[in-house]
């Protein structure tokens, strides 16, 4: 689990590099999503994905590579948009909008080691293409969820699915970076 670990840094600094470089082009601009319109654009992340899985033609000269990357950022804005709330005009700084980047990403890898602990890295023996289809599996659900107006009677809420989204979307950056093993 040591390897996973520090595969899962160095996929998320590829990741941190992508959203930091977004900030100083856009700013914060993303805080004035609700978290609705951040699963969509996680599920237009992830149909694409699938869709280059199935067709193995793309007409946009971008890869699975980058996609999978904005599932991780937009997992994270996510995240962030179900702390603070989304807003009509930015309201956070670059260097608050990454501390809060860093802290959700802590939390994301705390519970991927919890449960690659558990499931004994399970997840290396997977298909990249399962965690495309977890992943879309997972904005179903949060999609129900929101629906329900974020209740739910058993289940883990929002903010868990889109940690696993983001979990799943590392390792297959980490398969996609590091190569099967």
């Amino acid at each position: 689990m040591k390897v996973t670990h520090h595969q899962f840094d160095e996929v998320l600094a590829i990741c941190r590099g992508v959203f930091e470089k977004k900030l100083q082009d856009y700013g914060a601009a993303w805080r004035i999503l609700r978290p609705a319109s951040v699963t969509d654009q996680i599920f237009i992340k992830a149909k694409r994905i699938r869709t280059l899985e199935t067709m193995k033609d793309n007409r946009v000269d971008e890869g699975v590579f980058p996609e999978y990357v904005g599932i991780v950022n937009y997992g994270i804005v996510g995240l962030i948009q179900l702390e603070l709330g989304y807003v009509d005009l930015v309201d956070i700084s670059a260097e608050k909008a990454l501390e809060l980047y860093d802290h959700f990403v802590a939390e994301s890898k705390a519970l991927m080691e919890a449960k690659n602990h558990d499931y004994g890295e399970a997840w290396r023996s997977m298909r990249i293409s399962s965690y495309t289809d977890l992943i879309l599996m997972k904005i179903q659900r949060t999609k129900e969820i929101e629906a329900n107006d974020g209740q739910t009677l058993i289940s883990e809420g929002i903010d868990a699915n889109y940690k696993d989204m983001i979990n799943y979307a590392v390792f297959g950056l980490i398969k996609l970076h590091f190569g099967e093993e």
